[in-house]
């Protein structure tokens, strides 16, 4: 089988697409994660920390 764009096409249209959209959702519900809060505020509150 030789991989030409046409197979790499097709693949990117079925399987490619599902990846993409698992990594998406993983990355949200990472970022919704219940222990995410304080992490979130930490990061939110750097440009206003002093040296």
């Amino acid at each position: 089988m030789q991989f030409d764009y046409t197979v790499l096409r097709e693949i990117a249209d079925s399987w490619g697409l599902l990846l993409m959209f698992l990594f998406f959702l993983g990355a949200i519900l990472w970022a919704l994660r219940p222990n995410a809060q304080q992490v979130h505020d930490e990061a939110a509150s750097i440009p206003f920390r002093e040296d």
